[in-house]
């Protein structure tokens, strides 16, 4: 017996969880529960976070945690508890199967069988802003090698456990060649330790429009935090709905499973919602917990249902579905079928296994790290870099010169072009001189000649070689 958390969250989520419980115990889950309240309540009480301690030490204690969605009051500086429950927890990997139940379900894709393996701690989802400017608001995107590797041996080895063919990288390493370089490098390594599996790389951009179009030519897609959540929504609608997703957020040592859709509050309290994607995210949880015969029995039952055309409105079809019903009456339908598998779709048969086993991220040796440079973001009111450059020029070291000014990241000196708009938010890189290498004080000295000359320094960056490689860009147009 496993004892689990559960929260059943806002607008539909008491209905659709109800109805989840019902179906997996009556197929024999051997689970006990402990009930947090999580979400728009424990908001308004005057908690940001929306969750209180005591539920954190029940999620903790417990590992597994079952949620159905919640509402985040807008403004207010409240934080998405989806976001912060993955951080805290660890959470590194969403887990979004996306199959066509063509044709009991309406779908113009019905090959379509994919699932999004999304890195789940970092990227722009870090949430660090800033106003630095009158007119300039910046989003840190962070990506760090631990979270890289993690999430791409997931992929790989969520495709060697469950037979996938083949894992397909998704970044936009031509532009963010740091950042996304990163991931796509790491992708390519770790790719070397499975020979049998297939692997490809694609740009975001043209990735997207090929899975929206042909979504039967990918299998396990691997990519970052912002990338996999907008495609796991697509996948999820052009599969049929995203009502009918689950998706699993598993860590090292916690797991959590939800439904990927929103508490929908209009619907709520009608007898109307679909409990079919809190239904997956469950099964996805029994197969977690080695419960793999009560997920079959779930799963193939539900499928039995679609197939016997017994629908929620939101997937009902007139001269395809048989049965209009609500939320209490499908669960109803799906316990009848229980023991029973669907003829036409393919029905499921887990096999018992012990889930994925992944090593512990392992430091690498530190790389010898030079400083070459250093980028300070000034606040300045002018429109022409040149009048800017003049400035900056007043400004001496040893061992560095004025080497560019950008806006937006497009460089306006030297040689801009005066068509370029700029804002009032200008990076001014010094470069280290030939063969020579910079020292902290220096960049002291640089600082402080920029607070006796007038510039406003919002923010600044250090430039270092890694081993002798670059580990910054050039700007647009360098």
């Amino acid at each position: 017996m496993q004892r689990i958390t559960i929260a059943k969250g806002d607008g539909i989520g008491p209905e659709i969880m109800d109805a989840t419980l019902e179906i997996i115990k009556a197929a024999g889950a051997q689970i006990e529960i402990d009930e947090i309240e999580v979400g728009e309540k424990v908001y308004l009480s005057g908690n940001t976070s929306g969750i209180a301690k005591e539920s954190w030490d029940t999620i903790i204690k417990n590992k597994v945690f079952l949620k159905a969605p919640i509402t985040t009051p807008q403004g207010g500086g409240y934080k998405s508890l989806n976001v912060t429950t993955r951080k805290f927890l660890g959470l590194y990997s969403n887990v979004r199967p996306c199959v066509s139940l063509h044709p009991f379900v309406e779908t113009k894709h019905p090959e379509m069988d994919i699932v999004i393996i999304r890195e789940n701690e970092e990227d722009l989802y870090a949430g660090i802003e800033h106003q630095q400017t009158d007119e300039v608001v910046q989003c840190l995107k962070i990506i760090s090698r631990p979270g890289c590797e993690k999430i791409v041996r997931y992929a790989f080895e969520y495709a060697k456990v469950y037979g996938r063919k083949k894992v397909t990288c998704f970044t936009k390493d031509n532009i963010m060649k740091q950042s996304d370089g990163l991931f796509h490098k790491v992708f390519d390594e770790i790719g070397e330790e499975y020979p049998e599996i297939e692997k490809e790389h694609w740009i975001i951009d043209i990735g997207a429009a090929k899975m929206a179009d042909t979504p039967e030519v990918f299998d396990v897609i691997v990519t970052l935090n912002l990338y996999g959540d907008v495609l796991s929504d697509i996948a999820a609608q052009i599969a049929g709905s995203v009502g009918l997703a689950g998706s699993a957020n598993i860590g090292e040592e916690c797991a959590m499973f939800e439904a990927i859709h929103g508490s929908a509050p209009r619907r709520a309290g009608q007898n109307m919602a679909n409990p079919s994607g809190l239904l997956q995210g469950a099964v996805m949880m029994l197969n977690h917990l080695g419960q793999n015969k009560v997920a079959t029995l779930v799963q193939n039952a539900w499928l039995k249902t679609l197939e016997d055309g017994i629908h929620t409105y939101d997937i009902f079809t007139e001269g395809k579905s048989s049965k209009k019903v609500g939320t209490k009456e499908f669960a109803e339908a799906i316990i009848v079928n229980l023991g029973q598998k669907p003829t036409q779709l393919k029905a499921v048969n887990y096999q018992q296994s012990e889930g994925l086993v992944l090593p512990k991220y392992t430091k690498k040796p530190q790389a010898k790290k030079e400083l070459v440079g250093h980028d300070v973001f000034v606040h300045w009111n002018g429109t022409d870099a040149n009048e800017l450059a003049v400035l900056l020029q007043k400004i001496k070291s040893p061992n560095a010169t004025l080497n560019m000014i950008t806006n937006r990241g497009i460089k306006v000196w030297p040689e801009g072009f005066k068509q370029t708009f700029c804002t009032d938010h200008w990076r001014c890189r010094y470069k280290a001189n030939e063969g020579k290498t910079l020292d902290k004080n220096e960049i002291i000295s640089l600082l402080t000649q920029f607070q006796e000359n007038g510039l406003d320094t919002i923010k600044t960056e250090n430039l270092y070689y890694f081993d002798g490689v670059a580990g910054f860009s050039l700007g647009q147009g360098q």
